[in-house]
C-alpha cells in the first residue's frame, strides 16, 4: 500500500514542480516587461501603468496568455505520463469502430507505458462532456502479452 502512495505522491509532485517552473518563467517575463517601463509623472501623481499605457497593457496581456499556456501545457503533459515511472506514454493505438460498435466498442486511443506499467484509454469523441481517461495498471504486461512468464535469457 505504501508503494501506491509513494507513486501517487511522486506523480502529483512532478505536476507541482512543472507548475512552479511555469510560475517562475511567468514571473521572469512580467519582471522583464516591468523593467523597461518607468513610471511617468502626470500632474504630480504616478499612475499605475496597466490600463493607462496601451503598449504596457498589451505586453502584460501577452505575458498572461503565455503564463496560461504554460500551465495548460503542464497539465496536458501530465495527462499522458505513466502513473508509475513518469515517462511519456507511447504507441497510440486506435481501438473500436463506429460501424462495429457492438463488437469492438466505441473508438478510443490506447497509450501504453513501454515498460509495461499500464495503459491509458482516451475516448475519441466525448458525448457527455469531458470524460476522464481511464488508467489501467498492469503487474507485468509483457507476461500477459506472451501468455507466460518472461523467458530467462541467461544459460
Amino acid at each position: 500500500m505504501s508503494g501506491r502512495i509513494e507513486q501517487s505522491v511522486r506523480y502529483w509532485a512532478f505536476l507541482l514542480i512543472k507548475i512552479c517552473v511555469a510560475a517562475v518563467v511567468s514571473g521572469v517575463l512580467l519582471w522583464s516587461a516591468n523593467l523597461f517601463w518607468a513610471p511617468t509623472r502626470f500632474f504630480d501623481m504616478v499612475p499605475y501603468l496597466f490600463g493607462f499605457d496601451l503598449l504596457y497593457t498589451t505586453v502584460t496581456g501577452l505575458v498572461f496568455l503565455a503564463s496560461y499556456g504554460l500551465v495548460y501545457l503542464a497539465f496536458l503533459d501530465q495527462r499522458y505520463r505513466c502513473r508509475v515511472c513518469l515517462r511519456r506514454l507511447r504507441m497510440p493505438v486506435e481501438t473500436g469502430s463506429w460501424s462495429r460498435m457492438l463488437q469492438f466498442g466505441r473508438p478510443r486511443l490506447e497509450y501504453i507505458c513501454i515498460y509495461g506499467h499500464g495503459k491509458l484509454n482516451v475516448e475519441e469523441i466525448q458525448f457527455t462532456g469531458t470524460e476522464h481517461p481511464k488508467w489501467k495498471q498492469h503487474q507485468d504486461m509483457w507476461s500477459e502479452l506472451y501468455g507466460t512468464k518472461a523467458p530467462d535469457l541467461d544459460p
